[in-house]
Parts: C-alpha cells; sequence; structure tokens
C-alpha cells in the first residue's frame, strides 16, 4: 500500500477548519462518520471525516485541536489509517484503548471550548464528554451550523432522488399494519409519539425505498408515529411522487424535512419515546426544551423488522439463488483468469459486479466488493483503490466479501480460493474456519439464546491452535435493506458490543463468517447467511432453534484439509455442495454447469486423500 504524502490537500483543509473554528471562538471540534440519522453507512454529503483526513472506514472520528489533531479507530481499521491519513497532521490514536475524551482530556486546558454538532452525536456521547471535559475546565459546546461545512466549500448536496413504494407482494405486510404495530405498542406503554430517525426503520415502516445512501436503499427522512396510527414524515416534497402519496395516505402527513426540529417543539407536553443509540442529541435537547416528557425506548421497528415474515424468507432465498449463480459464474472466471497473472483486485470486483448486472434484477451491490489479494486479504475491512489495488499473483490467497441488493433480498457472502497450489498452513487455517463455520451452521439451541452464547462455536478450532480473529462472527442482515442490521448479533461479549445479548428469533437473518488473518501474508474467511428457524428435537424438553444456511456458492476444496475433518463434518460439506448443485444448477449451462458439478463434488475421503 500507498503511505500519504504529507503537505497534501489535507494540510489546507486542516488549516481551514482551524480557522473557522477560531472565528467561531472555538479551541477544538470533534468530527466522526456520521449524519442525522446515525447511519452506519452515510451519503456523499456526510462524509466530513474523509473529506477532512482522507480516512475511507466507516467507523470512526478525528478530533482537532489549534496545534494537534488526532484520528479515532478500532482494531479493523489500524493498518487503514496509516495507509490514507497523514501521520504528520493526525495522531493515530486506538480505541477502545483510547477514546476521544481521554486524547482531550490530555490536550486541553482550562477555560477552553471544544465544539461538536449535535445532529451527529447521541446524548450519551454529549453528556459524557461534557462530563469529562468538565473535570478540566474545559466547556463542550454544541455548535449549528456545523463549522466543517463551511470550510468545505465544494460539499455535495444532498440526494435529491425520489422514493420509491416497496409493495406489500415483497414486504409481505401493509405499511398500515406496521404503524398499527407500533401504535399498539405506543398505547401499551403510555406514550403518545415516537421519535424515528433510523432511515432502515423509516424505509421499514413505511414500506418506502431510496437511493440516498450507497448501497443501502433507503431515503433521507425523520418521522413521528403516533398512538392513533397516524404518521407525520419528514422529508424533502420534491422526493415523494404522486404514486407514494397515494401509497401512504391520507394518515400519513408530509411535511418538508426541515420543519422535523420545529415539529419536535410541538410536542409540549406530551409523551415522547426516543432511541438514545438512533437519535441525535439535538433531538433530545429540542424535546426537553418544549417541555415534552421524553422517555429513552428502543426504536419499535427494530425487533419486528429483523423478524422476517415468510413473505420476506421466500423472497430472500429467491436472491440468494439468483446471486449465488452469479458468484458460482465468477467462480469459475477466477479459476481460469487469475492465474494467468493478468488480474488485479479491481479488475476481479468489476467482473463479479458484471456477472451480478447479468441477472437483471440488480439494484445495487449492498456494501463496496472487499476484493483482497494476499496479504490485502488480511485486512478484514480492506476496500480497494486505485492507491492500493493490487496484483493477484500465483500462490497466494484471494478473498472476495460481497453482495447484492434486489428487490426480495439482501445478500452477503465470503469465498476464499487458492490462485496455485495453497501451502499447508492455508489449507489448515482455512479448514479450522470451516469446521468453525460448521459448527455455527449446524447449531441447535434454546429459545432465548444470545448471539455471545454461540459465538465461541466458531472459534473454537483457531483457539486450539492459540489464534483468532477480531471481529464479530455474525451480523443481522435486512431483506432489500441494510446489510448490516441489528438488533442481533454474533460476537464475543467483551467490550459492549451491541446486539450480542439479543435473544435470537426464529425469522432473523444472520452472517456465520468466522475468519482467519495472518498480517501481511493471507486473510480467510468464509460466509453464508443464515437464518434462525424452529428445530423439532424427539423427546426435546425446551423450545428449540437452530440455523437454516440460505447462502450457496461453492467451497474451495482444495483448500481444505479433509483429515482435519470429522465424518459429521465432511457430511455437512457433501452435503451443503449437493444443494448448492441443486438450486444452482438450473441457472448455468455448458460448461459452467459442468465447472460447478466439479466443484460441488463429494470429498475425496480414500486414503491417499486424507494422507496429502
Amino acid at each position: 500500500m500507498s503511505s500519504p504524502v504529507p503537505g497534501t490537500i489535507y494540510a489546507e483543509r486542516l488549516a481551514r477548519l482551524r480557522a473557522e473554528l477560531a472565528a467561531r471562538g472555538l479551541d477544538g471540534f470533534v468530527v466522526p462518520i456520521s449524519d442525522e440519522h446515525m447511519s452506519e453507512y452515510v451519503g456523499a454529503y456526510a462524509q466530513r471525516m474523509a473529506w477532512l483526513t482522507g480516512f475511507g472506514g466507516s467507523a470512526g472520528t478525528a478530533a482537532v485541536l489549534p496545534t494537534k489533531a488526532a484520528v479515532f479507530v478500532d482494531g479493523r481499521y489500524t493498518v487503514q489509517v496509516r495507509d490514507q491519513v497523514d501521520g504528520t497532521l493526525f495522531d493515530y490514536v486506538g480505541v477502545p484503548q483510547s477514546s476521544v475524551a481521554e486524547w482531550l482530556g490530555a490536550n486541553v486546558s482550562a477555560g477552553q471550548k471544544v465544539g461538536y454538532d449535535p445532529w451527529l452525536h447521541s446524548i450519551d456521547w454529549a453528556r459524557n464528554l461534557e462530563k469529562a471535559l468538565a473535570a478540566k475546565g474545559v466547556s463542550l459546546v454544541a455548535v449549528t451550523p456545523n463549522p466543517l461545512d463551511a470550510a468545505w466549500d465544494d460539499q455535495p448536496a444532498p440526494s435529491d432522488e425520489v422514493v420509491t413504494v416497496h409493495d406489500t407482494a415483497l414486504a409481505g405486510q401493509s405499511a398500515v399494519e406496521k404503524r398499527e404495530i407500533i401504535a399498539d405498542w405506543l398505547k401499551a406503554k403510555g406514550l403518545d409519539t415516537t421519535v424515528m430517525t433510523a432511515l432502515d426503520s423509516i424505509a421499514w415502516t413505511f414500506n418506502i425505498r431510496g437511493q440516498d445512501v450507497s448501497h443501502t436503499p433507503v431515503g433521507l427522512a425523520f418521522a413521528l408515529l403516533h398512538a392513533d396510527a397516524t404518521a407525520d414524515l419528514f422529508i424533502a416534497p420534491e422526493k415523494v411522487t404522486d404514486a407514494v402519496r397515494a401509497h401512504l395516505g391520507n394518515s400519513v402527513r408530509i411535511h418538508d424535512r426541515d420543519a422535523f426540529e420545529t415539529a419536535l417543539a410541538d410536542l409540549s407536553g406530551k409523551a415522547v419515546a426516543v432511541d438514545p443509540d438512533r437519535a441525535v442529541a439535538a433531538i433530545f435537547t429540542a424535546l426537553e426544551a418544549a417541555g415534552a416528557k421524553v422517555e429513552r425506548h428502543r426504536d419499535p421497528a427494530v425487533l419486528p423488522k429483523a423478524i422476517k415474515n415468510d413473505t420476506e424468507l421466500d423472497g430472500t432465498r429467491a436472491a440468494h439463488v439468483r446471486d449465488g449463480v452469479a458468484v458460482a459464474r465468477f467462480l469459475k472466471w477466477m479459476e481460469e483468469v487469475a492465474p494467468e497473472g493478468n488480474l488485479d483486485e479491481l479488475g476481479a470486483a468489476a467482473k463479479l459486479r458484471e456477472f451480478r448486472d447479468a441477472n437483471g434484477a440488480l439494484k445495487d451491490l449492498s456494501f463496496d466488493t472487499i476484493s483482497a489479494a494476499g496479504p490485502n486479504g488480511a485486512l478484514p475491512h480492506y476496500k480497494v483503490d486505485e492507491t492500493t489495488n493490487r496484483a493477484i499473483e500465483t500462490g497466494t490467497l484471494y478473498l472476495v466479501d460481497s453482495g447484492g441488493q434486489y428487490a426480495d433480498g439482501t445478500t452477503d457472502i465470503t469465498r476464499t480460493i487458492a490462485i496455485g497450489t495453497p501451502t499447508a498452513e492455508m489449507r489448515r487455517r482455512f479448514t479450522q474456519v470451516l469446521k468453525g463455520h460448521i459448527a455455527l451452521a449446524t447449531a441447535r439451541f434454546p429459545k432465548g439464546t444470545r448471539g455471545s452464547q454461540l459465538d465461541i462455536l466458531a472459534r473454537q478450532y483457531l483457539w486450539a491452535d492459540g489464534v483468532d480473529y477480531a471481529h464479530g462472527t455474525g451480523h443481522g442482515v435486512g431483506t432489500y435493506l441494510a446489510v448490516h442490521e441489528g438488533p442481533q448479533r454474533i460476537a464475543k461479549p467483551a467490550g459492549g458490543q451491541a446486539g450480542t445479548e439479543e435473544p435470537l428469533h426464529a425469522g432473523m437473518i444472520l452472517s456465520n463468517e468466522p475468519g482467519y488473518y495472518k498480517a501481511g501474508h493471507f486473510g480467510i474467511r468464509i460466509e453464508n447467511l443464515v437464518v434462525v428457524i424452529p428445530q423439532s428435537i424427539a423427546g426435546a424438553e425446551e423450545e428449540m432453534l437452530g440455523f437454516e444456511t440460505i447462502t450457496f456458492a461453492p467451497i474451495a476444496q482444495n483448500l481444505v484439509d479433509v483429515a482435519l475433518l470429522s465424518d459429521a463434518e465432511a457430511d455437512w460439506l457433501d452435503a451443503y455442495h449437493a444443494e448448492v448443485l441443486e438450486k444452482l444448477g438450473a441457472g448455468m449451462a455448458g460448461e459452467e454447469r459442468a465447472w460447478l458439478e466439479a466443484a460441488c463434488a463429494p470429498l475425496d475421503r480414500t486414503p491417499a486423500a486424507l494422507a496429502a
């Protein structure tokens, strides 16, 4: 990878921000990767940290003082931040080992003022930082409009793409029914209104989709939902077509998005539910100033959105078969082309997109494809661009993590393949990852089990060798919505990972993606999506659940050390490949079909193979 060059445009941008802060009487400012909706992925207009620092990851924060600045990222981005951010301009700070509060506390002086945009941070973050700085005699000041926006002279405008109707035939439930569910929840809690800010929750509740955030089909909007099942939707009027207005009906009042803050002031005396994890500090401040009775509750759309109905599950199964054909065609192509030595990461990603486009149903990718060759594969959240693009060389591993957005479902799949002959170490680690994948895929567990209780199943074989991976094992996935969807998650319970203590419910979709990463050498990940389903067990005394795998594409058999598999594990892989052939075979013909049959053939368990 290349290193950032000192004296770039980022020095100029940092100077412009500092000048703007000085003009406003501020001694510092905090810049998160966030938007007014606390989104994981944000539109181009909200990529403030990327503009200021050059960092292209999806999670991080920057802090700027008159003579010092820092970027804060977790372990996923330790390498990436050093590649993209000029270390002469910004300190590199790892979290959770340190924090914005600790760094500011060590670098500010009594009497100084540090600003933040209350539309980009949670209320708890703001209050905790305010308390920490007050101990140093420093004031934390809510600042609007955002001073960075004043320095960003060519800042893109928010997207003006129209929203569209997500038909009930795909959603499985009408928007009216969904509002009634939320209204019943409000009445049961003795509440008048809930503030909805999460873009995927709004899209799900109103059965609408948009194009305002790359790879996530949502529209920029806020909503107030009331106990009488009516709602107020705040969205730029030009984004709402006559068809959408007709779909929403008279019970949904449409307002300009800019009117949202004023509408909060009109909730005086009302009992209002607000989600502190999804609503920004400015919303709490406005409601409290208006005299509303603010109660903290999780967004009431989060859990019903995560528990898919039969229509959504049938749709996502169909989307995965369609997507699996594209991935299988790509894997065949890679097997033929990559050993020639003329392929790089960008070229491979483009070809995979071409195969997906060919099915005629693709709306978008579900995230930027992770196309990672050799040592780049050891970066779990690697993002290829012109500066990091690496040739795919013989004797290396190639990891591709990708997905598609279809009207009937969202996909997310990772496959790792060997370019040429893999080493014994590569095969051992790949097989350990596979064993963990199988252990999770075949798990049976009582109703009420949390993701944190299952995580060890995927790690146990790596742990036996004293190795591990630094990311979660599974995240929730939407249906034609966010590829990362809460509240469920499979991960270690330590570190306050959101969702690990959420009970798993039948109908939830999660990823199953253990991995292994050898820094500077290679990365391995095997990812399928699974659905939580009821399990019927003879003589069972508990209500049991398990997983149905819904992702279908061959798993590289030349990376499997069959001698390390138990008979049950080998049987699982053979059965999985038989299902892959059954599901995808109809979409592949001729040489592609022949390749699929070979890739899905039963494992060679002969003594010679076991001794290899």
